[in-house]
């Protein structure tokens, strides 16, 4: 089973993520939660150049080319793996990202990107994907004060793109689940965190009795 979350910064799509592979360990579910990007060792290093402020002109293109490199890596040795393994695969952010930012958001071809997409995840795809909706304005206001806490000013570079920007995003977002309904599941990003943890597992409950991928 591969579950995956998205959303706009400050959505709470990390936290849901984990508290979701959290209870799959408890039900006695083998899972392995992961993120993009960032999900391998190479990885992490392509993370710290697209999140740091430092890249902030980093072209469109070049940033694109990067998130799939990214993927190609994750997927090939540690989403696959872990899937043919029989282990439920949790991942923060996967393809749809992909199309919602540098898509929709910064305007680059679908069309390519769906094409790089699909190579780069070597046509696999998520069984269902939780979309944690929430307005621009309180996404925002979240993922600064979180980077302030967290001292992570410098791996701001979304947060300090304009409210355009991350309206195109959620607008993205929202289309691409809307042409997908079998796969998404949009949930309401603006509850609590517990209900909302409540939400997204009454939505996996019926799936614990599988153990395939």
């Amino acid at each position: 089973m591969f579950i995956t979350f998205e959303g706009i910064e400050g959505c709470g799509k990390s936290t849901q993520a984990r508290r979701l592979a959290n209870r799959l360990e408890d039900n006695g579910i083998p899972s392995l939660l992961t993120l993009e990007p960032g999900g391998t060792s190479v990885g992490q290093h392509i993370r710290r150049i697209l999140l740091s402020s430092r890249n902030r002109n980093l072209p469109p293109l070049s940033e694109l080319f990067l998130y799939e490199a990214d993927r190609a890596l994750h997927v090939a040795t540690v989403i696959k793996p872990a899937l043919d393994n029989g282990r439920w695969v949790v991942c923060d952010r996967f393809f749809d990202a992909t199309t919602a930012y540098q898509g929709y958001a910064r305007g680059q071809d679908r069309g390519l990107i769906q094409l790089l997409n699909e190579k780069a995840s070597f046509s696999i795809r998520p069984d269902i994907t939780f979309l944690l909706d929430c307005p621009v304005d309180v996404g925002l206001d979240r993922a600064l004060k979180r980077n302030k806490a967290l001292q992570q000013d410098e791996q701001a570079r979304f947060e300090m793109e304009n409210r355009t920007f991350h309206m195109a995003v959620r607008e993205g977002y929202l289309t691409i689940a809307k042409n997908e309904p079998e796969r998404f599941v949009v949930v309401d990003g603006t509850l609590g965190e517990d209900e909302l943890a409540d939400v997204i597992f009454s939505r996996i409950r019926p799936y614990l009795g599988k153990r395939s991928a």
